[in-house]
């Protein structure tokens, strides 16, 4: 059977979290990492996400990238797509929201898209066209400095205006709350406007659930994992496996393998940041530094560690500042470097905190799909490597996400 519904993410964390949300609403979902080929097998499934790392190339390239994956999709059947971006709408003015929104939006056909990142069982909400995180506007949280993609502009409309030639409108609260008839009806009345991108607001689940009701008939929607959450509880129920467990995506899953955790930390979000320091009281800790005998000293450090310790964490975490300006795509590249070399030490299972240190680690594993397991936090699924003769857990946590302990719970016996 042909998926039902497909998934393109621009980064991998985000594809590890709307992989979760299926597999919670009942879909067998398979998630695969990069472009997939003409020879790419995908097993049946309700739901494939394709996991990208787009989010800060250059718009052309995501673009492109996404586009391939849509038109992937569309050759094995997949009629309704699902863009997701980062709950904190990472992005700069260049884009690449809007670029890749208008490009999969035309490509399927359709006038208009849902845009709404709101997650709100992780603090982020829309209200008014702005978003929040917790009771913060996005512009005045953490995300402000982030290295890559600072959001110092919490009005989504505004924000996304700046990034397509095309018209956003806003469909209000007060609007949402008066159901998913009343959302169509609004949504239709912006597309006759000529308005691409409705922006909507959600400050609960209740409110995504109307929301993916009155955005069904579209062939493209665009969000984060909380849309997708009720994108796929919709899926569910038309297919018959909406059961409200989840266990249907869990078939076949292996348990964790034995051997080694390694946790790799390269986010500098307040979360990780918090959820490193509880790691450094826990367990042996080395910090990668950005200079020409950086990575050789970590590499060291790792062989040397693994000789006697179950548990250790590398990392380049740091707040604000702290970090070498252009420092970024080194430490990325180190990281990736660290972790493929722990696979080949025998790690069993790799954790790596944040969205670009985790694409650069699958593409340094060479790992090309995975089976979603269990969640060792909402929105963080182990994902069991597919590759054959490989035993290799990974553990992909959007900087933002888990609760403080994360980092060590995932270290600990399963």
């Amino acid at each position: 059977m042909s998926p039902s519904l497909g998934c393109v993410a621009d980064d991998y964390t985000g594809a590890t979290d709307v992989a979760a949300a299926f597999r919670r609403s009942g879909l067998r979902t398979v998630l695969l990492f990069g472009e997939p080929g003409p020879r790419t097998v995908v097993p049946e499934c309700d739901a494939v996400v394709v996991a990208l790392k787009t989010r800060s190339v250059p718009a052309v390239e995501a673009v492109a990238a996404s586009r391939a994956v849509r038109d992937w999709m569309a050759g094995r059947g997949v009629r309704r797509v699902y863009f997701k971006c980062c709950s904190t709408f990472d992005s700069t003015d260049a884009g690449n929201i809007g670029p890749v929104a208008d490009a999969l939006a035309e490509a399927g056909g359709g006038r208009l898209t849902v845009v709404c990142p709101a997650s709100p069982e992780h603090g982020r909400t829309v209200y008014q066209g702005h978003l929040f995180v917790g009771d913060r506007p996005l512009s005045e949280s953490p995300m402000r400095h982030h290295p890559l993609t600072p959001m110092t502009d919490a009005d989504l409309v505004r924000v996304l205006g700046r990034q397509t030639p095309h018209r956003v409108g806003l469909v209000p609260l007060r609007t949402v709350e008066r159901g998913a008839a009343a959302v169509r009806e609004a949504l239709e009345e912006l597309a006759a406007r000529g308005v691409r991108h409705a922006v909507t607001d959600a400050v609960g689940d209740g409110h995504l659930d109307t929301v993916a009701r009155a955005a069904a008939h579209l062939p493209l929607i665009t969000g984060a994992a909380g849309l997708a959450r009720a994108i796929g509880t919709l899926t569910g129920t038309a297919l018959g496996t909406a059961d409200g467990d989840g266990l249907a995506g869990a078939d076949g899953v292996p348990g964790l393998p034995p051997g080694p955790v390694v946790v790799l930390a390269g986010s500098c979000s307040a979360a990780t940041l918090e959820q490193v320091a509880l790691a450094r009281e826990r367990m042996p800790a080395h910090r990668l530094r950005a200079h020409d005998r950086g990575l050789a000293e970590a590499l060291g450090w790792l062989e040397d560690s693994l000789a006697g310790e179950d548990r250790v964490m590398i990392y380049t975490s740091a707040p604000p500042g702290r970090r070498a300006p252009g420092a970024a795509a080194f430490l990325e590249g180190a990281l990736a470097a660290v972790a493929a070399r722990a696979a080949e030490l025998g790690a069993g299972r790799i954790v790596v905190a944040g969205g670009e240190t985790s694409g650069a680690v699958v593409n340094a594993l060479g790992v090309s799909g995975a089976l979603v397991g269990a969640e060792a936090d909402r929105g963080v699924p182990w994902l069991h490597v597919t590759r054959p003769g490989t035993r290799l857990a990974l553990l992909l946590k959007s900087g933002n996400f888990g609760r403080p302990d994360l980092l060590v719970r995932a270290t600990e016996a399963p």
